[in-house]
């Protein structure tokens, strides 16, 4: 798999799709999930409709540069956020999403791609936003899916998807893929798959086990605030997807976003939770075809 250098300090591993001469398409994944979790089926039927798909690992996730030499103890920064010493947080965390958004705008200079279309699911859609507001000039359209806008009272998780999402998980191989189950508490109710959650997981975690970059993921998430101004102003036409069944990240994390970006598209999907189940995928290559034409 290519990896690339996109600064000084950070490479990514990233994977491309279809013919280079189409336009292309960036995705971009959430916390803690490697490129996998784009499935490369999915990859495969978008690039088959005239997309140069590129799915690549975030830092700190997969084959992409890791930034062990700052350790963070999740229980102390949860603390430091918690009492609301901001000095004390920010200091455990070595970067922030427009540093990730940096590394995608610096994976599509690497490439030689000017400008894409940027699409960014959960976290992902956190990054693809900011790349946007940092560097317009640099994305056709944005697509934000299953996301939110760092406003603390949209987009909240159930107390059982947080607690899912927050507890700890096996670090032997057989423990951690059957831990991967309890994601069904965000997952489709019409479409949840307990053995799809288990067979990324278990790809997931023999291509690069990696638990230390989710703590500064999370920071980075949690200290990157609120960009509800800074979407207001956004000119870069924007699709916002969101499925009514998600509890990681409420569907009002979607409308908001959508209410707040000028001239947003609002597509909810029922029977989507806060994952892309096969039986969707009409639905959402469909749209996003419709988007980036």
């Amino acid at each position: 798999m290519p990896i690339v250098d996109v600064s000084p300090e950070v490479s990514l591993a990233y994977e491309s799709f279809g013919d280079p001469e189409d336009p292309p398409v960036l995705l971009v994944m959430g916390f803690g999930a490697q490129l996998l979790a784009w499935h490369e089926d999915f990859c495969r039927a978008l690039a088959d409709r005239g997309r140069y798909v590129i799915r690549y690992d975030n830092r700190d996730c997969g084959l992409s540069t890791t930034f062990d030499d700052h350790p963070v103890d999740m229980g102390a920064f949860i603390a430091a956020v918690s009492s609301g010493d901001l000095p004390a947080a920010l200091a455990m965390v070595p970067y922030r999403l427009l540093d990730m958004a940096d590394d995608g705008l610096g994976l599509l200079t690497a490439l030689g791609i000017e400008r894409a279309h940027v699409v960014g699911a959960s976290m992902g859609g956190m990054i693809a936003q900011t790349m946007a507001l940092s560097s317009p000039e640099r994305v056709l359209t944005l697509t934000s899916m299953m996301s939110s806008t760092g406003e603390s009272e949209y987009g909240r998780p159930s107390p059982e998807a947080q607690a899912v999402l927050f507890g700890p998980r096996p670090g032997d191989r057989e423990g951690y893929v059957a831990a991967a189950e309890k994601e069904l508490v965000w997952a489709s109710k019409r479409y949840g798959d307990a053995a799809v959650l288990r067979e990324l997981a278990a790809d997931s975690y023999d291509r690069a086990y990696h638990p230390a970059g989710i703590g500064r993921q999370l920071g980075a998430m949690i200290l990157s605030g609120s960009r509800a101004d800074a979407l207001r102003e956004l000119r870069v036409p924007t699709l916002v997807i969101h499925g009514l069944d998600d509890t990681l990240i409420d569907p009002t994390g979607g409308k908001r976003t959508a209410d707040l970006v000028p001239g947003a598209e609002l597509l909810l999907i029922p029977d989507m939770g806060h994952d892309r189940p096969r039986e969707l995928w009409p639905k959402l290559i469909d749209a996003l075809v419709a988007h980036t034409g």
